[in-house]
């Protein structure tokens, strides 16, 4: 890489963690970025995996107090995350570069997509609870309890959710971008919880599918390592430091410019077949 590709991948991390900080999407930033240094996509997509994944633990870690309660749900899915993550992970690898290189323009439209979707998927999340405790507050049936809310955790984990989340790590290891909009998305139709303790949960396994996916790239994968490493630091000072400008623009601006930004590249993608 040269100086300015460096300069380049350091200030699309930077970017990258202040925007997953507040909206989301950072991976439609830093893959293009690497993308425009004239790395391999699937090499991209490694790096951009692994360089990310500080920003998932720090959120982890910050949502410690909504994860408490949800350790029979954590356990359950984290097995099912783990396998799909490796799962993923390896089809990327075993998969040929080429057919990577020619689905990307659709992966990212995709991943716009659900990006585009993410303030009605939270608002949909947010009302469905929203009825379900008024449910519980008359006492209705399918008021189920909710953890931390006076009558124990909610601990079930249906079949329907494992698949669900299974497919997700899958997705979240062979191309991250739009992960946890996705995960959201299928906690808010299969659980009973509120929106925090969702977006928590959420985190913690968006978390562990990119970890795992990280061990698998690191022994059979093509990754460049100077890249990553600049990605990494840069991320998680963007994320630290960044948040504060960020949180001064509109979420739902950033994620509009994003996704045109996402839309484009895949349009540049698609035209240079």
């Amino acid at each position: 890489m040269t100086v300015w590709d460096t300069l380049l991948v350091a200030a699309s991390g930077l970017a990258a963690g202040a925007l997953n900080a507040v909206a989301g999407g950072g991976t439609l930033l830093a893959f293009p970025a690497l993308l425009a240094t004239g790395m391999a996509a699937r090499t991209a997509n490694i790096v951009s995996t692994i360089g990310l994944v500080p920003g998932y633990l720090g959120g982890s870690v910050a949502y410690r107090r909504e994860l408490s309660g949800q350790g029979p749900r954590v356990r359950a899915l984290a097995a099912t995350s783990v396998v799909g993550g490796i799962a993923g992970a390896v089809i990327l690898l075993a998969a040929p570069a080429d057919s990577f290189r020619a689905v990307v323009p659709y992966l990212l439209l995709g991943a716009c997509a659900l990006l585009a979707a993410q303030p009605r998927i939270g608002r949909w999340v947010a009302v469905r609870e929203a009825g379900r405790a008024a449910e519980r507050a008359e006492g209705r049936p399918g008021g189920a309890p909710v953890a931390g809310r006076g009558a124990g955790p909610r601990t079930e984990v249906s079949t329907g959710l494992r698949v669900a989340v299974f497919a997700a790590a899958v997705y979240g290891s062979y191309f991250g971008a739009g992960l946890g909009v996705l995960l959201l998305a299928v906690f808010g139709i299969l659980l009973v919880d509120g929106m925090q303790q969702l977006n928590a949960l959420k985190g913690l396994l968006s978390f562990l599918i990119n970890a795992v996916s990280v061990i698998v790239f690191a022994v059979g994968g093509d990754v460049d390592w100077w890249a990553t490493a600049v990605l990494a630091v840069t991320a998680w000072v963007g994320a630290a430091a960044g948040v504060g400008v960020a949180r001064r623009l509109s979420p739902s601006l950033l994620r509009s410019a994003v996704v045109a930004f996402g839309a484009a590249v895949a349009a540049v993608l698609l035209v240079r077949g």
